[in-house]
């Protein structure tokens, strides 16, 4: 188990055993999870490219253009703001 102490600030350090099981580096961002049993999960916040590559492909799915996107967003805008 690894400990970690709150400075009068409100900042912890998170220990380097976590920090590299989690692959974090100095920069990363990380979101805290609390759970109905008052149970604190930290979890690394993806950022970069490679980690969220493809997670959005399925296969089958036909190409939009770029103009069909643009279109669907005016029409949801237009429609949320009559």
């Amino acid at each position: 188990m690894a400990l970690a102490t709150l400075t009068t600030k409100g900042q912890i350090t998170i220990p380097k055993i976590i920090r590299d099981s989690l692959k974090l580096n100095t920069g990363d961002k990380i979101e805290i999870v609390i759970t109905e049993d008052r149970v604190a999960m930290i979890r690394p916040v993806s950022k970069k490219v490679d980690d969220i590559f493809c997670k959005l492909y399925k296969s089958g799915r036909k190409a939009v253009s770029i103009e069909t996107m643009d279109d669907a967003i005016k029409n949801r805008m237009r429609d949320n703001y009559k």
